[in-house]
């Protein structure tokens, strides 16, 4: 019941406060753990493909252990000194965890910049939240790029992280955050990450692997309640839901371009290389920047749903 409360108190901080400017946050850290083993363990590792596999293996394993063993560690002292230390302990660590609140600002952000039409502030501003190269994107692309970004994190960043919070706690949460953090670093079919991130694009599949459906289908309920083309989205769920490279972020993306009306995907840059994608809906209207801000209320709504999903979830299983 204490991790219920924490559950319900970290999603609530996350939506008042997200993430504030110019304070450390355990993310950052893990980011710099990740970068200081890579270095490490390519100098200590053969630089043949299965030394780097290896060595991605390796580099896996010592963060997500880490990245877990930490906050549990750390919950434990807390607890052992009071249950309400441990209670406000791990609602902050469930409010770093989810990032509701950063994901909708900063998209925004983009927004703000497409309204002004200055070309160059508005790919500066989507530049901040997609992994992409945008110096090719034009007005509408920026747009399209910060749709699809709020579509898929919607389960990266907040669903499937409640998913993990529900089932162990801050632990658990924190080791997830960890394995998308390396996936977002390493997991790139190019070098030189191809191989040293393999074994961390793989495991991030299998750990979105069953959130990405469940946030799919409770975007395409939040959809509905906001009088949205609930049909449609499930025919392109149904239709588009594989046509990515990953076998989960086409999930939520085929929703939101269903419940919109909008083709996402497409062709797009990545390091300077053109990778060839399939489209994700289809074209019923030309995307806006009034679409961003749908996207955000599509996701809001998604998370509550969520929230009450698992928290309910926790509830029944302790009482039972």
């Amino acid at each position: 019941m204490w991790s219920l409360a924490a559950l319900i108190m970290g999603f609530g901080l996350d939506l008042l406060v997200g993430d504030p400017h110019g304070i450390p946050h355990p993310v950052a850290l893990i980011g710099k753990e990740i970068s200081f083993l890579e270095r490490l363990l390519r100098r200590l590792f053969p630089k043949t493909v299965w030394g780097e596999r290896v060595a991605g293996g390796v580099l896996w394993t010592l963060v997500a252990g880490l990245s877990t063993a930490i906050p549990w560690a750390l919950l434990t002292v807390c607890r052992r000194v009071s249950p309400w230390l441990g209670l406000a302990v791990e609602s902050v660590m469930c409010a770093q965890i989810l990032a509701t609140k950063s994901l909708k600002d900063e998209s925004m952000k983009v927004y703000a910049a497409v309204k002004t039409g200055d070309l160059a502030r508005s790919r500066q501003a989507v530049c901040m939240i997609v992994g992409r190269d945008v110096v090719h994107l034009d007005g509408a692309g920026v747009s399209r790029a910060a749709v699809e970004t709020v579509a898929e994190n919607t389960s990266d960043g907040v669903i499937a992280p409640l998913f993990y919070l529900a089932l162990g706690g801050a632990p658990l949460g924190f080791l997830y955050k960890a394995v998308n953090t390396m996936d977002s670093m390493l997991g790139y079919v190019e070098l030189p990450y191809r191989n040293i991130g393999l074994v961390s694009a793989k495991m991030d599949d299998l750990f979105n692997f069953l959130p990405s459906r469940c946030s799919a289908l409770l975007m395409l309920l939040a959809g509905t309640v906001l009088g949205m083309d609930g049909k449609s989205g499930w025919r392109i769920f149904k239709r588009d839901r594989y046509n990515h490279a990953s076998p989960n972020s086409a999930q939520t993306e085929s929703v939101c371009a269903g419940l919109m009306g909008l083709r996402l995907g497409g062709d797009a840059w990545y390091h300077g290389v053109l990778h060839k994608k399939q489209y994700i809906g289809d074209a019923k209207r030309e995307i806006t920047p009034e679409d961003i801000p749908m996207a955000c209320r599509l996701l809001y709504v998604t998370a509550l749903l969520a929230l009450a999903l698992c928290a309910g979830g926790k509830l029944l299983w302790f009482l039972w």
